[in-house]
């Protein structure tokens, strides 16, 4: 057999999440928000110099 399982308030369950979480930070408004702006992303390893068949060549590959 088993147990009733026993079924929690809403504000109960407010409550757990406050002893678990804590305070939330406050609000950030729109207008201490700031703008992200989208870059290029770095190349895996620079540009060859004297041409890709050298790059090869001194890598090994």
């Amino acid at each position: 057999m088993s147990e009733p399982v026993e079924s929690f308030t809403d504000d109960e369950y407010a409550f757990l999440r406050h002893v678990r979480f804590g305070e939330l930070p406050p609000r950030v408004s729109p207008e201490e928000r700031a703008e992200s702006i989208e870059t290029d992303t770095r190349p895996d390893r620079p540009d060859p110099t004297g041409g890709e068949s050298e790059w090869h060549l001194r890598a090994g590959g």
